[in-house]
C-alpha cells in the first residue's frame, strides 16, 4: 500500500510540472514595436498615420504593455498627434492609461517642436521666409486650448529679436492694449512686428474685433515709426493674414 501510495503521489506532480526547457513566449506587441520602428527607419514620419507614430512615443513611458489602443483614444479624444501632443496636462490624464510619464514626455515632444520650429527662423529675415514663419506659429499656437495673443519684434533688418506672449485669455477672447504693445516695442528698440494669435475653435478666419484692435495697433505705432508687417490668424485648419486680405 505505502510503495502503491508513492507512486500515484509521483505521477500526480510529474503530470502537472512544466518542463523547465518551455519558456514563455514575448508579449504579441514585441514584434510589432520592432516592425514599427522598422517602418519609420525606413519610409519616416510622414508615412505613419498619427496614432502609429504616437506608438512611438509612448514606448518609453510604456515600455510593457500594448500602446495601440491608447494611442488611437488619444487621437480620438483631441483630433490629431499635434493636437494631442499640445494638450493640457490635466486633459490628458483624463484619459485611461495616461500616467505622469506619458504627459512629460508628450509635453518633450511640444517643447522639441517649438524649439526646432524657432530655430528656423531666427537667424533669418522674416519678410523672406513666410513658409517657415507660418510653421513656427503653427507649431507654437496653432492648437493651444485658449487664445494666445503673441508678438514678434524685428530688427531694422527684419530679424527676430523677440517673440514674446502678451496675453492669454479664454477659448474666444484675448484682451490686447495697444499702449503696451508700443510700451514693450520701444523698449526692445524693434522697427517692426508681426501680430499673431489663435483661434481655438480651428477656423483661421478673423473676427471684426480682431480686424479693428489691429488697426488701433498700426495707429498708434505708426508716429512712433513701428511697422506692423502683418497680424497672422492661426486656427487648426490653417491660417489667414490680415495683410493677404488687405484688412490692413
Amino acid at each position: 500500500m505505502t510503495s502503491g501510495a508513492d507512486d500515484g503521489g509521483a505521477g500526480l506532480f510529474a503530470d502537472s510540472a512544466v518542463p523547465s526547457s518551455v519558456e514563455k513566449e514575448p508579449p504579441h506587441y514585441h514584434g510589432h514595436r520592432d516592425r514599427l520602428r522598422d517602418k519609420f527607419a525606413a519610409a519616416g514620419g510622414d508615412a505613419l498615420p498619427d496614432y502609429e507614430l504616437l506608438e512611438l512615443v509612448l514606448f518609453r513611458a510604456i515600455p510593457r504593455r500594448d500602446v495601440k489602443p491608447l494611442a488611437k483614444a488619444l487621437v480620438a479624444r483631441f483630433g490629431s498627434f499635434a493636437e494631442v501632443v499640445g494638450a493640457e496636462p490635466a486633459r490628458l490624464v483624463e484619459v485611461d492609461g495616461v500616467s505622469a510619464g506619458v504627459v512629460s514626455d508628450l509635453k518633450v515632444i511640444e517643447a522639441a517642436a517649438r524649439r526646432a520650429a524657432r530655430g528656423a527662423i531666427r537667424e533669418r529675415a522674416l519678410l523672406d521666409s513666410w513658409t517657415a514663419l507660418h510653421e513656427y506659429l503653427r507649431a507654437t499656437m496653432a492648437f493651444a486650448p485658449r487664445e494666445e495673443f503673441r508678438i514678434l519684434f524685428l530688427d531694422k533688418r527684419n530679424h527676430l529679436i523677440a517673440d514674446e506672449v502678451q496675453g492669454r485669455g479664454t477659448v474666444d477672447h484675448t484682451p490686447v492694449y495697444p499702449r503696451e504693445v508700443a510700451r514693450r516695442a520701444l523698449e526692445l528698440s524693434a522697427t517692426a512686428i508681426i501680430l499673431a494669435h489663435n483661434h481655438p475653435s480651428g477656423d483661421p478666419s478673423p473676427s471684426a474685433a480682431d480686424v479693428a484692435m489691429t488697426r488701433e495697433i498700426v495707429t498708434v505705432l505708426a508716429p512712433l515709426k513701428i511697422v506692423v508687417h502683418d497680424h497672422v490668424v492661426l486656427g487648426r485648419n490653417g491660417h489667414a493674414s490680415l495683410k493677404g486680405l488687405k484688412l490692413i
